[in-house]
């Protein structure tokens, strides 16, 4: 298999303003980022989101995202991940094709089956069983892939219906779809459906924690892949593989901070400097570290957050494209 180039992704939460979104898209273009994502939620403060220790998100992801799109030129535009269950299918299939009518081929469409439970309780949807929110998932993508595509929409299942209708606006470049999860099945499922799968955590405790995380470790990394690659067959090499670094920190004295926040995790210093979730170290450290793990894990797309943007960017700029 032949190593793809890296690209490197922001994720942001909480502009400052709505002049500060747009300038946060364009200063992560000039930088080198290849794509500004956003996450899909809902709720501000208050008791039904405090105990999941979930950051608030402040904008809605898809408008937002239109304003990044119309801000900037070149980055890629997308959402780590959008929540099916929290949307209509059709109006989320059209809002998606109408920003990718405007922004042509940056657009990047990230889905996911929804695991914060407390929100679900706080804005009235029903959480469904696991088996029932994934199945919903894998519909919606056949939708999404449908509706791209143009022409008559005709799609039948147990959660998603549409027909009798033709696709608009006419797209001329299909976005690429991005599924992301940390489970058996949605992993396999990714692999066969996807063309970017979003390795994550095993979030099934509805609340960020050490439990996630520890769900992220070098092995439990091999292990998702195994789910990725049995799904996809003969097309896992045409599959990009993505994957966040939850904790990221640029510093000469990494083994002093893998020292200092291993406990929290419940991990040694040395899981935690393997752990596929976290890049920490000089410029040269963490290329090094990329590159290592591009070679055993086949990962070249990463993700970092927003508070990172200026400080990883001497990383984006020594990688990005190579």
């Amino acid at each position: 298999m032949t190593a793809r180039p890296f690209r490197f992704g922001v994720q942001a939460y909480a502009p400052e303003s709505p002049d500060a979104w747009r300038t946060l898209a364009r200063r992560a273009e000039t930088l080198g980022y290849s794509a500004l994502h956003l996450a899909d939620h809902y709720i501000g403060p208050g008791p039904a989101l405090d105990p999941t220790n979930h950051p608030v998100q402040v904008v809605a992801a898809i408008p937002a995202m239109a304003i990044a799109a119309e801000a900037t030129t070149e980055i890629t535009i997308g959402a780590r991940v959008l929540c099916v269950d929290y949307h209509q299918p059709v109006v989320l299939a059209k809002e998606l094709a109408t920003i990718a009518w405007f922004a042509g081929d940056r657009l990047e469409v990230g889905l996911g089956a929804g695991w914060l439970e407390a929100e679900y309780d706080a804005m009235g949807i029903a959480f469904d069983p696991a088996p029932a929110r994934v199945d919903r998932l894998a519909e919606t993508t056949a939708l999404m892939r449908a509706y791209f595509a143009g022409g008559e929409i005709d799609v039948s299942g147990a959660h998603v219906n549409a027909h009798g209708f033709t696709a608009v606006p006419a797209l001329t470049h299909a976005p690429r779809i991005m599924l992301g999860g940390g489970s058996p099945r949605v992993l396999r499922m990714a692999g066969a459906l996807a063309d970017i799968v979003s390795l994550n955590f095993d979030n099934r405790s509805g609340r960020i924690g050490p439990e996630g995380f520890t769900s992220g470790t070098a092995d439990r990394t091999d292990e998702k892949l195994a789910w990725v690659r049995d799904g996809a067959g003969d097309r896992f090499d045409d599959v990009e593989l993505e994957i966040a670094s939850y904790l990221t920190m640029v510093s000469d004295d990494r083994d002093s901070v893998f020292e200092g926040m291993a406990p929290m995790f419940g991990l040694t210093p040395a899981d935690l400097a393997q752990h596929p979730h976290t890049l920490v170290g000089s410029t040269d450290q963490i290329a090094e570290t990329l590159i290592e793990r591009r070679d055993r894990f086949g990962i070249a797309y990463v993700t970092v957050g927003v508070d990172v943007l200026e400080t990883f960017a001497p990383v984006v700029e020594r990688l990005a494209g190579t």
